[in-house]
């Protein structure tokens, strides 16, 4: 499914796009590590393991653009900037908890599902 290409130029997006943005892997653990209040792109970077710098870069873009996150950047020697979640996404936070928690509560019975089935499959 496309998503930023979906917009373009459009007034309204179609909920599936919607969807499938904050609900991509790396936007969901952007929202969550950036819940608690302002994060720097280096603490984001520690805080996520496995995403590239170029992918916590595309993906704080994409989310900024779609209106759920906010860089701020501070006139500092060096430049600081910082990331917070806009009210929408703070709207959203109850249901990502939900969500990473169930994954969390059930990531081994998932697996040992995926190996029975593997196990099967011919």
């Amino acid at each position: 499914m496309a998503t930023s290409a979906a917009c373009d130029g459009a007034p309204s997006c179609s909920v599936e796009d919607v969807l499938d943005r904050i609900g991509s892997k790396w936007s969901v653990c952007i929202l969550v590590a950036a819940s608690p209040g302002p994060i720097r792109f280096s603490a984001l970077e520690r805080t996520i393991p496995g995403i590239s710098r170029r992918m916590l870069t595309l993906t704080l873009r994409n989310l900024e653009r779609d209106g759920l996150v906010v860089r701020t950047s501070y006139p500092t020697v060096p430049p600081r900037v910082e990331y917070s979640l806009t009210p929408m996404a703070l709207e959203l936070q109850a249901a990502l908890v939900a969500l990473t928690t169930w994954a969390r509560r059930h990531q081994t019975d998932v697996a040992e599902s995926r190996a029975r089935y593997d196990d099967r499959a011919p």
